[in-house]
């Protein structure tokens, strides 16, 4: 089963941590996966990105060339814009539509909604909201991952042991409420919001 994603959103978001935790659920499946992240200039707010290749059998790039993304996930909607050109024309989009203003020239909501909504293939989830409601805004991240989870062949219960490696050492409360935005965001995936 191979799928090849890029993860994309601003510093401070998570993506490392996505990546993470996707590549410890696929280690757990016994699978390979390469990975190639760029993040040194991305000091909070600057642009994060990170290809992500798996497989059942030997991934040989860590690399996604334009056209053959299986997946863009995205914290932040307006990043998806610039990674468009890699995704492989049966694609899915699955993005947060909760915007991080981090520029002057920042698009109107309004237009990159339009422009999501354009999309042929695409789940939009409101992270954002869905995070506030789970007591901690900064598990959007994780909203976000559970949202993918059933594109890419996961189960929720796969990052589990993730989580704890990730956020154990922070405490229990932590590792829980990540569980759970998890599961919230699989429940909107299975769903295809």
């Amino acid at each position: 089963m191979k799928r090849d994603i890029i993860i994309s959103g601003v510093g401070g978001q998570g993506i490392l941590s996505i990546s993470f935790l996707i590549c410890d659920a696929a280690l757990e499946r016994g699978w390979s996966f390469k990975q190639a992240e760029v993040h040194g200039m991305a000091q909070r707010g600057g642009a994060v990105q990170s290809h992500l290749r798996l497989n059942d059998t030997m991934v040989h790039s860590d690399l996604i060339p334009q056209g053959h993304a299986d997946m863009i996930l995205s914290v932040e909607p307006l990043e998806v814009f610039r990674y468009l050109p890699f995704l492989s024309s049966e694609g899915v989009v699955i993005t947060a539509t909760d915007p991080y203003v981090n520029i002057p020239n920042y698009p109107e909501s309004d237009t990159i909604a339009t422009l999501l909504k354009s999309l042929p293939r695409k789940i939009l989830v409101n992270a954002a909201d869905i995070a506030k409601e789970l007591g901690n805004p900064r598990v959007a991240n994780t909203v976000m991952l559970g949202a993918a989870a059933p594109a890419i062949g996961f189960e929720q219960d796969e990052f589990d042991k993730g989580l704890s490696k990730l956020f154990g050492r922070k405490g229990e409360k932590l590792v829980k409420i990540n569980m759970d935005a998890i599961r919230a965001g699989y429940a909107l995936g299975v769903k295809g919001a």
